[in-house]
């Protein structure tokens, strides 16, 4: 026989046959479904990352001090002259800078001076939002006049920890007010800047006693310089101490949360192996108990000249059909589930097609070797004794 009779032959035994194959199927289906699932919205959730970090740039580089043993100061800054010295590297775009104070921050002044919401109040640079890519939510950014005033703006987290919605109201700042003229988005590569009250640096100076060394630099370059500038902003940001100097791409962070992601996804497909594993157990009992209810079929064929091979592969047929059925259901039905949950989630659906060629090539393995012990007993079953039991 060639392969459309053993396909015809094997299609005849499964429609005698449908509500047994179609609950198979089914158990098959849920496995394939499963994996099909966890992979596509794996896949999806990486995409929406990487799509992110694409928009946010990798190009993002912080610089800090640390402290060392022994150090006796315990918040470590930068020198006052570290972001002009970046700023002459001649790959470096833009650059800025924050600087933390002692000051305190509380939403009136009936607050005790203890219950600040752990938010920090820094003194920044104008181009702070222009080098870290982030935009404001309502009202708006400092600028080099109100960057002199007690004016302030708040990063998301701060805001929402103080209650504050819009621009205009007075928070209680170093024993004085200061008007919220901005509130901040989340800004993603910097969200330290979330949890931060940001005043102007002059400001800082005439009303909270900032010196005037930064805690952090934030820089950006050409995608292509970054590794000669990460080399270059150690000795340049402090040439008496680069030892001291801690540099970081706060984009890595996005990018191994992405692979974090797949690792995880890699661990879930467990579950869709499991009730593939349970699906093809299903399919080798259906496949056995088949042989025993058709064994005068067997013996018929086999009288009327039906080689064991024939036989045998009748029942492989039969067994793969069966499992294929259920895994195109169930890829079917893991692309709509992964589609479905990544317009939920607002993610660019994405089903990898290694995917789906491994799910149904999983299929039908699962049901090559399910249908392996059935299909040989068929074969093994002698003529006379299989005519004989009917």
């Amino acid at each position: 026989m060639n392969a459309a009779d053993l396909a015809r032959l094997g299609g005849t035994g499964l429609r005698t046959r449908r509500s047994r194959v179609m609950l198979l199927a089914l158990g098959i289906a849920i496995g394939i479904a499963t994996m099909v699932a966890v992979l596509g919205i794996s896949a999806s959730g990486q995409a929406r990352l990487l799509h992110r970090l694409d928009q946010l740039g990798t190009n993002l580089l912080r610089v800090q001090a640390v402290q060392e043993p022994g150090d006796e100061d315990p918040d470590p800054a930068l020198p006052a002259a570290a972001p002009a010295m970046i700023a002459r590297i001649d790959a470096v775009d833009t650059v800025s800078a924050v600087g933390d104070t002692t000051a305190t921050i509380r939403r009136t002044d009936h607050i005790p001076a203890m219950d600040t919401g752990a938010i920090t109040v820094e003194a920044t640079t104008p181009d702070l939002l222009h080098t870290l890519g982030g935009t404001v939510a309502a009202g708006t950014w400092l600028n080099r006049a109100t960057g002199r005033y007690p004016a302030l703006a708040l990063g998301s987290v701060a805001a929402d920890r103080l209650g504050i919605d819009r621009p205009g109201p007075r928070v209680w700042l170093a024993g004085r007010w200061f008007t919220v003229i901005g509130i901040l988005r989340p800004i993603p590569l910097a969200p330290e800047i979330d949890r931060s009250a940001l005043v102007g640096q002059a400001a800082a100076r005439a009303m909270l006693g900032f010196d005037g060394r930064p805690t952090t630099v934030y820089e950006r370059s050409a995608d292509a310089s970054v590794p000669a500038v990460l080399d270059l902003l150690p000795r340049t940001a402090d040439p008496e101490h680069p030892e001291r100097i801690a540099v970081s791409r706060p984009s890595d962070a996005l990018a191994a949360r992405a692979a974090a992601a797949g690792t995880f996804a890699t661990m879930l497909l467990g579950l869709g192996a499991i009730g593939l594993l349970v699906g093809g157990i299903g399919v080798a009992n259906t496949m056995a108990i088949s042989v025993l209810e058709r064994r005068a079929e067997i013996g018929l064929r086999r009288a009327l000249g039906a080689t064991r091979r024939e036989i045998r592969l009748q029942f492989l047929t039969e067994s793969a059909l069966l499992s294929l059925i259920g895994g195109c259901g169930g890829v079917l039905l893991g692309g709509l589930i992964t589609f479905a949950y990544a317009a939920v989630q607002g993610w660019p659906p994405t089903v990898p097609p290694w995917a789906l060629a491994a799910a149904l090539g999983a299929t039908l393995a699962v049901g090559a070797l399910a249908g392996l012990y059935p299909a040989g007993k068929a074969a093994r079953l002698p003529p006379t004794v299989a005519l004989r039991a009917d």
